[in-house]
């Protein structure tokens, strides 16, 4: 069961549109390494975890990353309001809002509309925590670039601190793949699928 607070998990008061800097954000909505694969992936993952512990940090973190995507969705709607045709064709964004406005729509920087394709759930432990542990970094990397053509402190704030969750994410995927890796040791002399294969 969830909870909605209305509220974002971080603010964000951005000033000043931009939406040539929108354009590269939304990736993080919609792209190959953005908060609704995230989402997805970790929610689906958590029913295959064979321990408790690893059911909650894939219920914890893949719930925190709705709040991020409702946080990249916030920056990419403060960034392109109140915009006019002008500024819209000269930021090269008037692709974009010929199929949606300034709605906010899933998709990658590239215009690539988000697929399922970009995340795995394959009900094996070790696959899917380790899949867990480089999606963190290729998000945290995301993040890297835009902070690299980031250049208004409103926008750069937020972005600062989605990046550094996908940090603690990393570290917690780690603790959940030492607990994993502890029990099974013990137990797991064939590296099966704790998910699935029963011990001989």
């Amino acid at each position: 069961m969830f909870v909605y607070e209305k509220r974002l998990q971080y603010p964000v008061h951005i000033h000043n549109p931009n939406p040539k800097l929108a354009k590269i954000i939304i990736s993080q909505y919609g792209g190959p390494h953005g908060e609704i694969g995230a989402s997805l992936r970790y929610l689906s993952q958590r029913y295959s975890m064979p321990y408790p512990e690893l059911r909650a940090i894939l219920t914890d973190i893949g719930t925190e990353e709705l709040a991020h995507l409702e946080m990249v969705g916030t920056i990419v709607y403060q960034l392109t309001r109140d915009l006019t045709p002008e500024q819209i064709q000269e930021a090269g964004f008037d692709a974009y809002f010929v199929d949606h406005t300034t709605g906010v729509y899933p998709v990658a920087a590239s215009g690539a509309p988000f697929s399922a394709a970009t995340f795995a759930v394959t009900g094996d432990t070790i696959a899917d925590l380790n899949e867990d542990l480089s999606a963190e970094q290729k998000a945290r990397m995301t993040y890297d670039n835009i902070l690299r053509f980031a250049d208004d402190p409103d926008v750069r704030d937020p972005i600062k601190f989605l990046r550094e969750r996908e940090i603690v994410h990393f570290q917690r995927f780690g603790e959940g793949l030492r607990i994993v890796t502890d029990k099974l040791d013990s137990k797991n002399f064939y590296a099966f699928n704790p998910s699935f294969d029963k011990a001989p």
